[in-house]
């Protein structure tokens, strides 16, 4: 049987010590996460990443920087992710704009608002991006290339 991860990418937004995070329903229960998801069939890593920040957050999303890339098992479901963590900048939230399904609203947090929520955060992927970006972690976005 073939092994198969989950490919997801993630968006780390910082603005004055406070990160753009988003809460959402997944299986019953309200956690945080920053803004991020699967990758679409025919997506780049980067297309995906600005298409989940402005579905999860209604804001325009430029990644300037590959943060890093992520493997993690889900010890509750053994299912395993592999993140690609983009840093970047994202504009005004577009009021007119739904969020998608799911998504219950999103917060500006610090570390420690996140860190003191830990019990409700998506996964360890959440902190360990933020102690990355704060540790100046940074590859250039042209690390991650696709022939699509």
């Amino acid at each position: 049987m073939a092994w198969k991860p989950d490919l997801t990418v993630a968006a780390i937004i910082a603005d004055q010590g406070r990160y753009l995070c988003v809460e959402e329903r997944i299986r019953n229960r309200a956690v945080l996460n920053q803004p991020a998801g699967h990758v679409e069939d025919g997506e780049t890593l980067v297309h995906a990443v600005v298409r989940e920040v402005a579905e999860e957050t209604a804001r325009e999303f430029v990644p300037q920087y590959l943060l890093g890339i992520y493997l993690w098992r889900d010890p509750r479901s053994l299912r395993t992710s592999l993140r690609f963590a983009f840093v970047g900048v994202a504009g005004e939230r577009d009021i007119a704009r739904t969020l998608d399904e799911g998504i219950i609203a999103t917060h500006w947090l610090t570390r420690e608002e996140l860190l003191a929520r830990g019990s409700r955060l998506r996964s360890p992927l959440v902190l360990k991006c933020i102690d990355d970006y704060l540790a100046g972690k940074q590859m250039p976005i042209e690390t991650v290339s696709c022939l699509i």
